[in-house]
């Protein structure tokens, strides 16, 4: 096999129910100079050996099965053993559309000075496909503010360029679990270029078992410790350990404090000359979002009405959010009820919003 000019990391963890659709996708793609680096971090399923499966019938897959050891180890050992000029990540639960890679390709031919790209994206919700929108926050192309805020990119629509970003520096740190991928791209980000592609071209997909979903708390500590240390680093927050108190426990005062925080760094931000001021306040927006979420998913309305409060930006928010934020203060017996029909007006929404509008080709996994 030639020389490869893409290696595809691809860490497993007791994929078998998406493997396959996953190794596939890759292996469709229109774009051929590729090797996939598979490795199987002590998997107790099958995934193992429907990976040998596939490795039988192309020799573009190389397997390594170990112990488990974690995603962080396993993503660095996959990268220590890629032979191509182009590192793309790959999660197991998700799907690279055909063009996916030669769309990145012809990009970093573009712009040989990028160090990484990103994607849009799709949902995928069991055998349903929502399309993603482009999202106009990225069009103002300043990467190394918002990696400040938010991960940039969805982990699974990434290539790195390593013919920009050094060896020592294209390396995911342990001491940021579950948001390793965040405090990478803030550094690759601080000092080389990066850029979106704003078609999807990666359908993510949407279930409970994801990392996301098993480790949501860790990765919002972790999330708020690298924006907290982003912030101190700029000078935009005065009480840095207000982030990471909310982080580990959502009370009135750490809600009052975090409130405090997005009102200084707004008040910071209104400093800042035109048109880095944007993007700054697009990634402060950004944040406030976060920390909405993050107090909101506590199920206790009276917090949550103190941060909007606090904040001012109750605006912010659906309207149905208001007003059920705002009846369980007045009447916390209607509470119960408000919340109920949110609930079931999201879920019709997202009823609707599934209908397969760009669906995935038909993928025919190994039993």
């Amino acid at each position: 096999m030639s020389v490869p000019l893409i290696s595809v990391v691809l860490p497993v963890y007791n994929g078998e129910p998406y493997i396959a659709a996953a190794l596939e996708s890759i292996l469709r793609q229109d774009y051929g100079r590729f090797e996939v680096i598979a490795l199987d971090d002590g998997s107790t399923d099958r995934s193992l050996s429907i990976l040998q499966q596939y490795r039988k019938i192309d020799d573009r897959v190389r397997i390594i099965s170990r112990e488990n050891r974690g995603l962080v180890a396993t993503l660095n050992e996959g990268i220590a053993l890629a032979r191509g000029d182009l590192i793309a990540r790959m999660d197991a639960d998700d799907i690279s559309y055909p063009s996916r890679f030669s769309r990145q390709v012809a990009l970093f031919t573009q712009q040989p000075q990028l160090a990484m790209s990103g994607t849009g994206i799709d949902q995928l919700l069991g055998n349903r496909v929502v399309r993603g929108q482009p999202n106009p926050i990225y069009q103002s192309g300043d990467w190394h503010i918002l990696s400040l805020f938010f991960t940039i990119f969805l982990h699974s629509t990434v290539m790195f360029n390593r013919r920009v970003v050094p060896e020592d520096m294209l390396v995911y740190d342990a001491g940021y679990v579950h948001a390793e991928d965040f405090d990478l791209f803030r550094r690759i980000a601080r000092e080389f270029p990066a850029a979106m592609i704003d078609d999807s071209l990666v359908a993510y997909r949407i279930h409970s078992d994801s990392v996301t979903s098993r480790h949501k708390r860790q990765m919002r500590r972790t999330h708020l410790k690298i924006v907290a240390e982003n912030l101190e680093r700029q000078s935009l927050n005065d009480d840095p350990g207000a982030l990471l108190d909310i982080g580990a426990d959502v009370t009135l005062d750490t809600v009052r404090r975090a409130a405090d925080c997005i009102l200084t760094l707004e008040r910071k931000i209104a400093k800042q000359a035109a048109p880095v001021s944007s993007s700054y306040a697009d990634g402060a927006l950004c944040f406030f979002y976060f920390l909405y979420q993050l107090i909101a998913d506590e199920q206790r309305p009276a917090l949550t009405h103190e941060f909007l409060t606090r904040t001012g930006k109750w605006q912010f928010i659906r309207r149905r959010e208001r007003y059920g934020l705002r009846s369980a203060i007045l009447a916390p017996w209607l509470c119960r009820f408000s919340d109920e029909a949110t609930r079931r007006a999201d879920a019709l929404a997202r009823y609707y919003q599934s209908v397969p509008v760009k669906m995935v080709p038909p993928l025919q996994g190994l039993a």
